[in-house]
């Protein structure tokens, strides 16, 4: 048995380990199980995210490129602090979340290390293979100075031959199962942002509790992500989270960051929407927000759908294309 492996049954006996001497879980009245229209202690409404039984806040926390952009620690350190005081303790980030210098799982450890039971916590894997997956998911615990997670994903879901990939024998899905199975990790999910088909078909084919999806506001070239791949999660009782949802506002004149924000929370089927927070004034405008949400109309909704299609058949953005990752590698 390689040092690699030894290494890795010590990691995963440590973790069990401590996630029960803790008495994981068990302490987070906070995000317990609850019921659709209701709010937490610090008046957000809540829905149940789907079979995982668990009441989100509406708005959750993400720490892709624009959070990164933060350069200060201490800057994004109060960032989390605020929103986990005012009710936002759904926090979202990934293995490869970086950029010029600042990793987002490292920023997100130092809230962490004094306040995880106050938090739910997501992460992503980009990895495909089951070595290499284990490998990150190790390296992001110790960044977010935590031995357990609510939430792991698999990132970046692609075309349908990704989808193949994630039914192999040694693939980053039997280290999914393996965390769950281990208690470091309480649910599992994926994301992607590209083919409506490939989303759809690991809701089909796999056993996930969450969809991350992106939300583009159009039928693309691609498929259909709000009539394709929602519903097949929502017919597996899968928590839908939507993301991208305010990126057209930065060519789009007369769009609203909030208007698509509310867009995307008036959808059938989606629980929550993750939000790139890169300021404390962005934070407190999308606590209010959430805090005095109403479901858009269908008519607003058709005229947002109108006002987006011209962008969207340019594919201005570079996240609309293969290959894309959402913040660099550091």
């Amino acid at each position: 048995m390689s040092e690699k492996s030894l290494n890795r049954r010590d990691f995963l006996k440590k973790c069990a380990a401590s996630t029960a001497a803790l008495g994981v879980f068990s302490c987070r009245d906070l995000f317990a199980k609850g019921e659709k229209g209701k709010y937490n202690a610090k008046g957000v409404p809540t829905r149940v995210l789907g079979k995982t039984g668990v009441s989100v806040p509406l708005i959750v926390i993400g720490g892709g490129s624009r959070f990164c952009t933060v350069k200060d620690p201490e800057e994004s350190a109060a960032i989390l602090n605020y929103a986990v005081d005012h009710g936002f303790y759904y926090l979202d980030t990934a293995h490869d979340y970086g950029y010029e210098g600042v990793v987002s799982e490292e920023r997100y450890g130092l809230v962490l290390k004094d306040r995880r039971d106050e938090i739910f916590l997501a992460t992503k894997v980009q990895k495909r293979t089951y070595d290499d997956a284990m490998e990150d998911i190790e390296e992001s615990l110790r960044r977010l100075q935590t031995d357990r997670l609510d939430l792991l994903q698999i990132h970046n879901i692609q075309m349908l031959d990704d989808v193949e990939k994630i039914g192999a024998k040694d693939s980053v899905l039997k280290a999914l199962h393996k965390m769950k199975d281990e208690k470091v990790t309480r649910f599992i999910g994926y994301s992607g942002h590209l083919s409506a088909e490939s989303m759809a078909a690991m809701a089909e084919r796999y056993d996930f509790d969450t969809m991350l999806i992106a939300l583009n506001h159009y039928e693309e070239r691609k498929g259909d992500f709000e009539k394709q791949a929602i519903p097949s999660a929502a017919e597996k009782d899968m928590g839908v989270l939507a993301m991208k949802v305010i990126r057209p506002r930065e060519t789009v004149k007369g769009v609203k960051p909030d208007e698509l924000i509310r867009y995307a929370l008036s959808l059938p089927h989606v629980h929550a929407a993750i939000i790139g927070t890169d300021s404390l004034d962005v934070l407190k405008k999308n606590i209010e927000l959430a805090r005095n949400f109403e479901p858009m109309s269908q008519g607003a909704m058709r005229h947002i759908h109108s006002t987006l299609s011209p962008f969207f058949a340019g594919k201005d953005l570079a996240w609309m294309h293969p290959g894309y990752s959402d913040g660099i590698p550091v």
